[in-house]
């Protein structure tokens, strides 16, 4: 199988910097809602079904480039080694969620219990859910790049991934947030995995194999989708623009809330992380596979979490506002996970795999 190409796993000047890139949406969005608050105002009344369009747009401007770096055909190799997609699927959907789920509860409904309100810890619970149902899909090239990952394998990891997002996340939300007494109808919530999910997924499969079949697999990895590079994180930032100016109010009432949102989202992604790579410390993995196997787990598919809390709560939610700081926090904690995963590369094997 032809390795996935290292110029386009290699970490850009965007993604690198994305917490301070994000830093600034959040003053920029904050500062046109308190002072232009027209803008707003008339952003909030284009909607579709309780969709903002303008958000609609830019989310899958964020998605679809993503989707074409998928190579599902990579699916026909699953059987060679198994070990790593088990790490990774069990840690996803069936540990992952949960723990989010309860590592979130214990702090906003008991440790910051006098420092949040109930009703909006009830809603930083949904934000903290939604994203945890999200596993990573995009970034975890980049980051098993860094730990040189084996590039075959992350692909089959993500492909897989994806698949099962389909299947499983709506109905793992919809539960989770029945435990916190948030009720959300099923049609709202596959309405938005059909938007946000299939939609661009099928505009990812279609474009891949039109430009493959006309100018060929170089072309498309070296060519074509170097093109698209930049576009999601630029979609994400106009997004976080948006988001922000519709929460400039919650923010500027409620500043230290920002901080503690972020302390579950951190424990969480390094607990992830090491249940993940541990497990395959103790299944005798190599650690081409072991790295991404942790990140995969640890880091989340955020624009998806975004997109979802916007259809189901709105972009002036506190929900959404949770999982932007998602977002904010993600970043600088993967990048610390990968340096620990390089400098505990003598804890694994090395053989290769696949």
């Amino acid at each position: 199988m032809k390795e996935h190409n290292n110029k386009q796993a290699e970490i850009g000047f965007f993604e690198k910097y994305l917490t301070i890139w994000v830093a600034l949406c959040m003053v920029a969005g904050i500062l046109i809602g308190k002072f232009i608050p027209s803008i707003p105002n008339f952003l909030g009344k284009l909607e579709y079904a309780h969709v903002s369009i303008p958000v609609a747009i830019l989310i899958w401007i964020m998605i679809y480039p993503m989707m074409m770096k998928v190579n599902f055909k990579s699916i026909k190799d699953v059987g060679r080694n198994p070990k790593g997609l088990f790490i990774t699927w069990i840690t996803n959907w069936l540990v992952k969620p949960f723990t989010m789920f309860g590592i979130a509860w214990l702090f906003f409904f008991v440790i910051f219990k006098n420092l949040i309100p109930h009703d909006l810890a009830k809603d930083y619970l949904a934000g903290a859910v939604i994203l945890g149902a999200a596993p990573c899909t995009a970034m975890v090239f980049v980051w098993s790049h860094l730990t040189k990952g084996n590039p075959a394998y992350t692909v089959i990891q993500v492909a897989t991934n994806d698949l099962i997002i389909l299947v499983a996340f709506v109905p793992i939300v919809k539960f989770l947030l029945g435990v916190s007494n948030i009720s959300v109808p099923w049609n709202t919530l596959f309405l938005s995995v059909i938007l946000f999910v299939v939609v661009p997924l099928l505009g990812g499969i279609l474009t891949r194999s039109h430009v493959i079949k006309d100018k060929g697999l170089k072309y498309f990895e070296n060519t074509f989708l170097p093109k698209f590079s930049n576009i999601t994180i630029i979609g994400l930032l106009l997004t976080l623009v948006i988001i922000f100016s519709f929460q400039g109010n919650t923010i500027l009432n409620n500043p230290l809330h920002i901080g503690l949102i972020a302390v579950p989202l951190i424990i969480q992604t390094i607990l992830i992380f090491f249940i993940a790579y541990l497990s395959a410390k103790l299944l005798k993995l190599p650690h081409n596979i072991a790295a991404p196997a942790g990140m995969i787990g640890a880091s989340n598919f955020f624009e998806l979490a975004v997109a979802v809390a916007i259809a189901i709560f709105g972009a002036n939610s506190p929900v959404a506002l949770a999982t932007i700081v998602g977002v904010l926090v993600e970043v600088p904690v993967m990048l610390l996970l990968v340096n620990f995963a390089n400098k505990t590369n003598n804890w694994f094997s090395h053989t290769e795999c696949m």
